[in-house]
């Protein structure tokens, strides 16, 4: 029953019998006899078909509610009996923001393998606020992310701090003096993150408080590297988090200018769903606090 549910919600995940086979490695067939057996046994029709695309039906809806529940428990009881005796599964799925995935996160990876080789990874990236929806989904179980929001159905734990500061490529001598105030600060072209991004909302909400509306921003992009590569080879300012230009400022690639009675300043937060229980969870969160920094 566990795997005939666990097929059925990736199916209704992608609403597609091709896409829920690849990604389970089992053949169309045996996903269409999964589906129909559970159709059978609930009598109940769970799927509309069509001619090019399937859609869930109302009791389909209702269905998958149920699902989620019942497999959220068998995750609980396995970890309860089947790996009370290990500190970690082989196999962990989680999510992390942009920023985190890209300059923290991988060392730690990396130093968790070679203490616990048997476990393997499956790291979701994005933006905070498609992290935090895949977490509802119920496609991953927690992450990591760039702030947190006030959403009831989401629990949110402070991991470490971190500070957005105005970066510009390190040849750029327009302030000499190395600082600029709030005034200047809205004049400047600035390069941003994309909507959705955790450190774009951050940013927006801390400048909303010092009354400066909007920036005078001329490029977007999608990522912070991207952006880095953009600063490399333009004068351009961006407000960037200082755990992703550590490297950048080392080999003098881009350097600071301080923002006069401005301070930027956001938590990275553990995220789950509210009520979610997780010894992995617990003992994962234990090892990155102890080795983020090594």
């Amino acid at each position: 029953m566990k795997t005939k549910l666990h097929i059925f919600k990736i199916v209704a995940k992608h609403l597609s019998f091709t896409k829920a086979a690849e990604q389970l490695h089992i053949s169309q067939p045996a996903i269409s006899k999964a589906i129909k057996n559970l159709e059978q046994e609930y009598k109940t029709t769970l799927f509309i078909r069509k001619r090019n695309s399937i859609e869930l039906t109302t009791e389909g809806k209702s269905f998958l509610i149920y699902t989620n529940k019942i497999l959220e428990i068998y995750a609980q009881m396995d970890e309860k009996f089947l790996h009370k005796k290990d500190e970690f599964p082989n196999f962990i799925n989680f999510g992390v923001s942009t920023t985190l995935s890209n300059y923290i996160i991988p060392k730690v990876i990396a130093k968790f393998t070679t203490q616990y080789p048997q476990t393997k990874f499956n790291i979701v990236s994005n933006n905070s606020e498609n992290i935090e929806n895949s977490i509802l989904n119920e496609d991953i179980d927690f992450a990591i992310t760039e702030g947190s929001t006030a959403n009831p159905k989401l629990q949110f734990e402070k991991f470490i701090k971190d500070e957005i500061v105005l970066v510009t490529n390190v040849n750029n001598n327009a302030f000499q003096k190395g600082s600029i105030d709030i005034d200047t600060l809205k004049e400047i072209p600035i390069v941003e993150r994309e909507r959705g991004s955790g450190t774009k909302v951050i940013i927006d909400t801390f400048l909303s408080k010092h009354n400066v509306k909007q920036l005078n921003a001329v490029v977007f992009f999608n990522s912070t590297e991207a952006i880095k590569n953009y600063l490399y080879h333009s004068d351009h300012y961006a407000l960037l988090s200082i755990h992703s230009i550590s490297d950048d400022l080392i080999n003098n690639k881009l350097k600071i200018i301080d923002i006069k009675d401005l301070s930027i300043e956001r938590w990275f937060y553990f995220v789950n769903r509210t009520g979610y229980l997780s010894q992995t969870f617990e003992n994962f969160k234990t090892f990155i606090r102890y080795n983020y920094n090594f």
